[in-house]
């Protein structure tokens, strides 16, 4: 499998568990705020990690680590990804997916064979404004809206989650995704920080008064819905 870096401890990826984080490459969007530029990019441009080197990490970790996070780029784009994860989980650890929703039936295939066991989706903006939110002309959302249905359909803990940009996203889009998404399900506003390797450089993250005023328009139709990362 494809991966450029592994950081080896994160309490933060994996919720409730203490997990590594493995980065895969490519992807199939151009997110502005992109906090991965590189490895979206130009992946080439970044060390090659051998799959048999994350494994042997894994392996002498057992006793320490209690999850795996798969992130990106976008992991459903790696062929070899179910091969992969067959062999973490028979290390013993619980799996976590981050996805943008774009390969539904490869996300289908990965729960129906129970290498999954929790899943963040990110929800890049309002459905209308989309193309704008994943740096690209034109969107096709409805692989997107199948991802997130066959994840709201039960079966496998999962979170949404949208990045919130003062360039892209204002209190409306809430109403438009709440609309779309109403539900009882995980959803947070995640706060946006300047990686110093984004894809558009020259963004800025909004403040708590206004992610608070986002959260207030998401709140009736998704109640469960918080804010993650904001400063007090």
């Amino acid at each position: 499998m494809e991966i450029h870096g592994l950081q080896k401890l994160t309490l933060l990826d994996y919720p409730g568990r203490t997990a590594c984080t493995v980065f895969t490459g490519r992807c199939n969007y151009r997110c502005p705020f992109c906090h991965n530029g590189a490895l979206v990019l130009a992946p080439e441009s970044q060390p090659a990690l051998p799959e048999e080197e994350i494994l042997r990490f894994l392996e002498k970790r057992r006793r320490l680590l209690d999850g795996v996070a798969v992130t990106g780029g976008e992991p459903t784009l790696q062929e070899d990804l179910p091969a992969f994860l067959r062999r973490v989980k028979a290390l013993g650890y619980p799996v976590k997916l981050d996805t943008n929703g774009t390969r539904p039936e490869v996300l289908r295939a990965l729960l129906r064979e129970g290498l999954v066991d929790y899943v963040a989706m990110d929800i890049k903006g309002a459905p209308e404004k989309y193309a704008a939110a994943v740096g690209l002309e034109a969107c096709n959302l409805s692989p997107v809206r199948e991802s997130a249905a066959l994840l709201m359909e039960g079966g496998v803990d999962f979170e949404f989650r949208t990045t919130v940009v003062e360039q892209l996203h204002d209190p409306e889009d809430f109403v438009s995704i709440g609309r779309w998404l109403a539900g009882e399900e995980k959803y947070y506003l995640q706060a946006f920080r300047d990686s110093g390797d984004l894809i558009q450089p020259g963004l800025q993250g909004c403040s708590r008064e206004r992610m608070q005023a986002m959260l207030d328009r998401l709140r009736p139709y998704v109640p469960r819905a918080a804010l993650r990362g904001v400063d007090e």
